[in-house]
């Protein structure tokens, strides 16, 4: 990462530039592309471990001089190339504050999300909704970090780009609602928190089926707002309701790999990526079911009442999902925990797909994911 500092009387007459971030007036420039501006080199550090690293380079025809067309058919070529960059910019800085979210780092997740917003907003105008996703990400970051007052100004930004327009997909309604929900848990507001995780559900439903993993964090969130709430009854069946999906998600790919050990032959015929989790769940649903999974354990495990028979099955389901993404050394630990549990209490639901999941297991090499 290189720095220069940047003195106003070596700006072109007339000139102001303001820091990348937080736009307050830039006394610092990158050096590898020197068309980008920072208010302090924290910034610049900031922005750099997130995403400029990666698109440094590929700012400077966006923001240099454009050249001069000698006819319009040029400049127009020209317009169309600058849009074409921008969208891959909005794309590969999307995708990468997405990334961060999904590994809970919310600091390094706001720089690339506001790349996205800004790129998505010079291409799409002020009033589209395709800036909403940018805006969702922003507060969810903002959420994370704790900052209330932030992700407000984000989902209120977001319902209102949703408001202006009739093109909105149900799956941005449910991630707008899930972290209005979320926002509303946060400060307390737990009617108002039940009322959009229920939007949520709604609308994720609408997208995606109602038995689909993708509806699972709205009930899973409504949970634990029960379960703040000490309404245990209710928060104990949404929970149930949660390990179900996943569970139903993961077994037909258990059963279809059980399937292949009754024809040895066709062992080694079988696709490596049909052994890994890659078609099964994105990079997002990978993350919520192994945050909504062992949350779910944890509670489980620690009620002072327990249910053994609900912890078996919330241990096999993370033993499913841990052998799907070849992570054997912990679905061996995890498939020996529920054996240890159903000898304690008879699951009989479990028993025909625990002893697949052991025969399947016996048949892979264990190695350290």
């Amino acid at each position: 990462m290189q720095t220069e500092r940047v003195w106003p009387l070596a700006l072109p007459r007339g000139r102001k530039v303001f820091c990348e971030l937080c736009r307050a007036p830039a006394t610092v420039r990158c050096g590898g592309c020197c068309v980008t501006f920072y208010c302090e080199v924290e910034h610049q550090n900031a922005d750099w471990v997130s995403v400029h690293e990666k698109i440094c380079q590929l700012l400077i025809p966006l923001r240099t001089t454009s050249p001069f067309y000698d006819s319009e058919e040029k400049r127009q070529h020209g317009q169309v190339q600058k849009i074409s960059r921008e969208k891959f910019l909005a794309e590969l800085t999307h995708s990468v504050a997405q990334k961060f979210l999904y590994e809970g780092k919310h600091e390094d997740a706001i720089p690339a999300a506001l790349h996205s917003l800004k790129f998505a907003v010079s291409v799409h105008g002020l009033n589209s909704g395709e800036l909403v996703p940018a805006y969702l990400m922003l507060a969810e970051a903002s959420l994370g970090l704790g900052h209330l007052s932030q992700a407000e100004e984000y989902l209120s930004q977001a319902r209102w780009s949703v408001l202006k327009t009739s093109q909105c997909s149900p799956a941005i309604q449910s991630k707008l609602h899930r972290n209005l929900g979320l926002l509303f848990a946060a400060k307390g507001n737990f009617d108002e928190s039940l009322y959009n995780l229920a939007n949520d559900i709604f609308f994720a439903s609408c997208a995606f089926g109602t038995n689909d993993v993708a509806v699972s964090g709205g009930y899973f969130h409504m949970a634990n707002v029960f379960f703040r709430q000490n309404r245990m009854d209710i928060a104990d069946s949404l929970y149930t309701e949660v390990t179900e999906m996943w569970f139903n998600h993961f077994i037909r790919f258990i059963d279809h790999q059980f399937q292949s050990l009754l024809s040895p032959s066709e062992i080694n015929m079988l696709p490596e990526e049909e052994t890994t989790v890659g078609d099964l769940l994105d990079e997002g649903q990978q993350a919520e079911a192994t945050q909504m999974l062992n949350t779910i354990l944890d509670i489980r495990e620690q009620a002072s009442k327990p249910q053994l028979a609900k912890t078996a099955k919330v241990v096999f389901t993370l033993a499913m999902f841990h052998y799907l993404i070849l992570d054997m050394p912990k679905a061996h630990e995890l498939a020996k925990k529920t054996l240890q549990i159903t000898k304690t209490v008879p699951v009989e639901e479990l028993e025909d797909s625990l002893h697949r999941l052991v025969k399947l297991l016996k048949s892979k090499p264990f190695y350290a994911k």
